[in-house]
């Protein structure tokens, strides 16, 4: 079988208060260009459908032309609500629209019952499992020990009862441990919302949403697709793709990408003042993408913004890198860092290298080297 892999729409979405609702509508054009081209036996959302859990009427009418455009070239639409999503509101007609192929994530109510397919390899099976919290799934399993994320998640897929001989596909919105984040995702501080990749152990592909970047986590069979389109500076270097997953007998998997090319691009250049203001300068790219420009000019410029937005109509943001700026930027980090306990330092640095959290062993065992290393010096 084959399908295509999507999350994290963001539909009705706002950045430094411009709409990307055209955006959004010209890239889900692309997309359906895409299926229609790839035919796909069915098609996945994997969360976070719309940027808000009360969505715009624009965002509401845009995924409803969305939907009705994929359902009539390919026969099945996966989709399930993400931490941005109301679950109650991704659900409403779900039953309804099983009829019409379009299955939509219930709210979680401590059962996930499979979708049942066949291909010429025989049964294989698609679960759903929205986005969850230890709350949302401690009550429905009163006598398991559900604390942490993993905790919940764990719980969830134990309760499916798979029949991991078949092959099994699950569909959900979590932040897998080891996942490279972006500076547009909502994770939790501290990363108390880790889920570890073993609680998809046997699944033969994890379609996930929630981390904006394209990237496999551990392997190619757990995959993040990213989002259509860079929603923060961060993603600026980031080609954005659509997933195209085939799947023949158990064990065989193959994972590709197909570009998508955006109405506008977001771009972040730099320079002084005359340079970037130039004519000359201004045709190396497309002026009306989104902008973040960073001057390097000693002095500020009066009236910069509105200077700029003359060439460059959609800028976002303007900040300076000069020596004024960068000398309050050390003093500020000084300071902070100064306050922090080593063990926290200890403990970002951990985070930095290694993706995901220090645990609590090791926590302790760091406190206590930092002890025995501080009565040594005293």
């Amino acid at each position: 079988m084959k399908f295509v892999h999507l999350s994290d729409l963001h539909l009705g979405k706002r950045l430094n208060e411009f709409s990307l609702i055209e955006d959004q509508e010209y890239i889900l054009h692309e997309i359906c260009s895409i299926i229609a081209v790839e035919k796909p036996d069915f098609v996945i959302i994997a969360g976070d459908i719309y940027d808000k859990p009360v969505p715009s009427a624009e965002a509401v009418r845009l995924f409803d032309d969305f939907l009705t455009r994929i359902s009539s070239i390919t026969d099945r639409v996966f989709a399930v609500s993400g931490n941005h999503d109301s679950a109650e509101r991704i659900a409403f007609g779900c039953h309804i629209m099983e009829k019409s192929g379009i299955y939509m994530s219930p709210v979680y109510n401590g059962k996930t019952v499979p979708a049942v397919l066949s291909d010429e390899y025989g049964e294989f099976c698609v679960y759903m499992l929205p986005f969850i919290k230890p709350l949302s799934v401690r009550r429905f399993f009163p006598d398991t020990v559900i604390e942490s994320y993993t905790d919940a998640v764990n719980a969830a897929v134990d309760a499916m009862d798979i029949d991991f001989s078949k092959r099994n596909i699950i569909v959900t919105h979590q932040f897998v441990t080891g996942a490279q984040k972006s500076d547009s995702e909502e994770i939790s501080v501290g990363g108390t919302d880790n889920v570890d990749s073993s609680a998809f152990d046997g699944f033969d592909y994890v379609a996930l949403g929630h981390i904006h970047s394209p990237q496999n986590v551990g392997s190619e069979r757990i995959r993040y697709c990213g989002t259509p389109l860079k929603y923060s500076f961060s993603e600026a270097n980031q080609v954005k793709s659509v997933t195209v997953v085939e799947m023949r007998e158990k064990g065989s998997l193959d994972v590709r990408t197909v570009p998508l090319e955006p109405l506008r691009d977001m771009r972040e250049v730099r320079g002084t003042f005359e340079r970037i203001s130039s004519v000359e300068y201004s045709k190396k790219g497309n002026s009306e993408d989104y902008m973040r420009i960073i001057l390097c000019d000693e002095e500020e410029i009066p009236e910069a913004m509105g200077k700029l937005r003359t060439v460059y109509p959609n800028i976002m943001m303007i900040e300076y890198d000069n020596r004024r700026t960068r000398s309050a930027h050390d003093s500020i980090e000084a300071a902070e860092a100064e306050k922090k306990l080593p063990v926290d330092l200890f403990e970002e640095f951990y985070r930095f290298s290694n993706g995901g959290d220090m645990s609590e062993p090791q926590r302790q065992l760091v406190q206590s080297l930092i002890g025995k290393i501080w009565e040594g010096e005293q």
